[in-house]
């Protein structure tokens, strides 16, 4: 299975994965939201291992400038339907291996998964 980095090419955190695998010789392939879309089958899939509350991010301007109303009644399929809007809502990056996905970059975990 080839290795897929999602995110948005402009994040830091985004740009720190591409460079570390980049780096290490990893082969693998960009998915930027803006550029290469998000449909509702990968989010869906992406939710069924993540879990929708582990992928919003709440530190992030786009969850700031929604409505206290939305931010105070979010359940799944409304996280779903903002995130399919909004995918820069998205926390970044998710890291697609033959182990699994990874949401996050961590430099110690990113090489616990490619040391093997």
């Amino acid at each position: 299975m080839p290795v897929v980095l999602y995110g948005i090419k402009n994040c830091d955190t985004f740009k720190k994965a591409k460079n570390w695998l980049t780096d290490k010789g990893v082969a693998f392939t960009l998915h930027d939201y803006r550029k290469d879309g998000l449909d509702s089958a990968l989010l869906n899939e992406l939710e069924a291992a993540l879990g929708w509350q582990a992928m919003v991010n709440k530190r992030g301007t786009t969850w700031r400038k929604l409505p206290d109303y939305v931010k105070d009644n979010i359940d799944k399929a409304s996280a779903l339907s903002i995130m399919l809007e909004n995918p820069a809502i998205i926390k970044r990056p998710i890291l697609r291996t033959d182990k699994g996905l990874e949401l996050g970059f961590e430099i110690d975990h990113y090489q616990e998964l490619f040391s093997a």
